[in-house]
Order: structure tokens, then sequence, then C-alpha cells
């Protein structure tokens, strides 16, 4: 692993995107989506995607340069056309008037068609935690897994976020796709030559696998059982049919160059002081972190954390020490990078 400068690797990383024709704004936007999943700890989102993006623009199945479409003023519910557009683009603009018709309404909610796969979902809930508001996103994706009983990738892992703000504390984060895994952990182990844990991916034949390149070939399993199937489709319903967008096998994810992706996002935003004083909600998480934290603890288990706050601790670790990126994935960038021009930081 190579530490990397977080502020030199999100600098790189935009000057690609320009390269390959983004506006400023937006190649800022992606690349700092990625650096900011590399900074919590999530490297399966992390500038490992930089050119899975950078293909789908270069290919055209991503428009770079399209810009969101809504229906009109921020309403309590609104849609938002994505027009095959950059999915992180749509989800912040989806977000911010989701905030905005909260702070008129008490609870404002945007149901996003025609958009991309955006990343880490929770970069866009924290948006509503530092706004005084609860944030929710969901969306569909690329067929990951089978419905429960089946052998054949049907359905995405359809990932949701919840954000809060958590007084003294950093926000209280969830994020989590419906499968046992994230897909792109997959592609992290196979970049690593390491093996995947058992329950996480069955082969194409339905048998259970250890090997991310099996797993990958094959299909991700739920998580929790059947009831990760349930919660999947539940999201697919929110985000896909109810936008109008493309829905189950029908979405076209980031790990392939071509097709349009047909993404469909539901973003929510509930301004807190609208149901309380925000003093009053901020003492009440601090008390419920506590609670939990408090809690005795099991065997082995040196403290308790609640949701976001690894994420926290690890963004101040990697500030510090910088961004940790295997060979593979340097390589690939670095090649990357040599096609279009553009100078690498390591």
């Amino acid at each position: 692993m190579t530490p990397v400068d977080p502020a030199a690797l999100r600098r790189f990383a935009t000057e690609c995107y320009l390269a390959l024709g983004l506006p400023e704004t937006s190649a800022a936007l992606l690349a700092d989506t990625l650096v900011q999943a590399d900074l919590w700890g999530h490297a399966s989102h992390g500038v490992m995607r930089l050119f899975w993006y950078g293909t789908r623009l270069q290919s055209g199945a991503m428009d770079g340069r399209a810009l969101p479409e809504a229906d009109g003023p921020p309403q309590a519910l609104s849609v938002l056309d994505g027009r095959d557009g950059v999915g992180q683009v749509m989800a912040e603009a989806a977000m911010t008037r989701a905030i905005r018709a909260a702070k008129a309404h008490g609870i404002g909610a945007v149901a996003v068609r025609n958009s991309g796969h955006f990343g880490t979902a929770m970069y866009f809930t924290r948006m509503a935690a530092e706004a005084g508001c609860i944030g929710f996103i969901s969306t569909n994706a690329s067929p990951a897994m089978a419905p429960w009983g089946g052998r054949e990738k049907r359905i995405g892992n359809n990932p949701a976020s919840w954000a809060a703000p958590a007084g003294r504390h950093p926000p209280m984060m969830v994020d989590m796709a419906h499968t046992a895994v994230a897909r792109g952990k997959l592609y992290v182990a196979r970049a690593r030559g390491e093996e995947i844990p058992e329950g996480w991916a069955i082969d194409a034949d339905g048998h259970a696998t250890t090997d991310p390149e099996l797993g990958i070939a094959g299909t991700i399993l739920p998580m929790a059982g059947h009831k990760g199937y349930a919660l999947t489709f539940a999201m697919d319903v929110l985000s896909g049919v109810l936008s109008g967008s493309a829905f189950a096998p029908s979405v076209v994810g980031p790990y392939v160059p071509e097709g349009r992706s047909g993404a469909g996002h539901f973003v929510m935003a509930v301004d807190i002081e609208a149901c309380r004083p925000r003093a009053d909600f901020d003492a009440d998480m601090e008390a419920l972190i506590g609670t939990m934290k408090d809690a005795p603890r099991a065997p082995g288990v040196d403290e308790i954390f609640y949701p976001g706050e690894l994420e926290a601790r690890h963004e101040a670790r990697a500030l510090d020490e910088g961004i940790g990126l295997p060979d593979d994935v340097i390589r690939d960038l670095t090649a990357g990078a040599g096609r279009l021009g553009v100078q690498p930081p390591f």
C-alpha cells in the first residue's frame, strides 16, 4: 500500500475528469466523492472507480455535460430528470433540492429518473445532516444478486443511506447495500489477491465460493437471507418504479463501458427544527450514542461504535497519514492518466 496525500489525489482525479470533458464543477464533485470514500475507508467506492466512470464518459453511455431538469420550484415532492448524466451530479442536485423543500415544508423528497451510479450514498445524506436535517437516499443498481431461491442475477444491491446530526459527535451515518456485501468489495479483493469470506457470493452454478472472480461471475448473496432480498426489492420500487426509471435487470452499472444506466433514486430530507428544537434533538442523540457505547461489551470487544463513527476516525487518520492505495490501483490510475496526459501524484 502506498500512502497518497488526499488533496493531491483529489486534484489528480479532477484533472482526469476535466481531460475527459467534464465541466469543472462536475469534475470536482465526482473527484471529491471518490476521494471521500477512500477517506472513510470504503475503497470499494474510492478512486479505484475513477476510470470506470471515465470509460463510460468516453463511450457516450454517460453524458458528462448533462445537468438535471426539475419539474418546477421545490415542492414537498418533486421529480428530477437526470438526462443520462453523471449520477453524483444528479444526487447532489436532488439532495440540495430536498433540503430546500424541507426548510420550506418540514419535509422534502425528490424522485430522480434517468440518472446513473452515484458512488457512496452517505456522501449525499451527510449534506442533509450538515444542514440540520435527517437525510435519506436510495438507488437501484445493476443486477448483482438473484431473487431469493434463484441463482441468476436479476436485481441490484440497491443501497440506502440515512444520516443525522449527532450533537458534539460526527454525524450518524448509515450506508449499506442489501446484499451481504457491496459488489465493489469483490473487486477490491480481486485486486489485492485475497479470498472473500463464505456467505458473500455464489458462483454461476449456485455454489458457495470464496473466489472473488467466481463471485463476480456469479451472484452476490442478500444480507440476512430473504430479508435482504425483500429490502432490495422495496428499494427498486422506491427508486426505479416510482421515478419512472429502469429497474431490476434493465439497470446498467458502472462496471461496463457502454449502455445507458437508467438508474433511479429517491432522496428525502426532514427538517429537525420542524419537529422539535435542534438543541433538544442534539442532546438526545448524544444520550442515544452514550447508551450504546456504555453497554456491557461482549468478550474480545474493546469499544462499541455508533454508525458513522468508524468512518470519522478513519478520515482523521487518513488526512494525517495519507490514503493507502494498492499497487494494482496505482498501476491502473497511472496508465489511465498517461492516456490523458495527466501527471499522477505517485
